[in-house]
């Protein structure tokens, strides 16, 4: 499987989750095997070597992938949720979304000082969500080494608004 096989495989769903936003939604993705592990051959084969000691994933769907890529890899993950999400004590940070605002947390031990992470999702759209893990990432005085996404909505131009808070900003489909 190819990943134009992978990009033949989105839908766009109009409207969602409010009027004016074309959704892309990747959910047929993860319910073909063979598209699951391409992607995640392709995630992998961006950070194998590069000697990360986490993935931090975003809430819900960079779940899906993060978790799976840690496992690969062999190493941590941590998620990166909505408000209100996480039991334990936390940091906070409120972010801007392409369609409004949101509140993003994660443990205050969700990363150790020092490490090296990829902070992975599955759609970079204008950078809101990605930005506010970083923040949370070096709240915890670490560092993040790349971002990963699934699909890249480049006109809203989220990618300049990574750019320079650690390592490459990649994505393996753009629209």
């Amino acid at each position: 499987m190819t990943l134009d096989r992978v990009r033949a495989l989105i839908r766009d769903v109009p409207d969602f989750p409010q009027p004016g936003i074309l959704f892309k939604d990747i959910t047929p993705v993860m319910g073909d095997a063979a598209a699951f592990q391409t992607v995640l051959d392709a995630l992998e084969e961006r950070l194998r070597g590069r000697d990360f000691d986490r993935v931090v994933a975003i809430e819900s769907r960079g779940f899906v992938f993060g978790a799976a890529l840690a496992d690969r890899l062999e190493i941590g993950f941590s998620p990166v949720r909505k408000l209100g999400k996480l039991p334990y004590k936390t940091h906070r940070i409120e972010y801007a979304l392409e369609y409004g605002k949101g509140v993003l947390e994660s443990h205050v031990d969700a990363v150790h000082p020092g490490e090296k992470v990829a902070v992975v999702d599955d759609l970079l759209a204008t950078g809101g969500t990605a930005w506010g893990a970083a923040q949370l990432v070096e709240k915890q005085q670490a560092k993040v080494g790349a971002f990963l996404f699934v699909v890249e909505l480049a006109f809203l131009k989220g990618r300049s608004r990574l750019e320079g808070l650690g390592g490459p900003v990649e994505a393996l489909i753009a629209y």
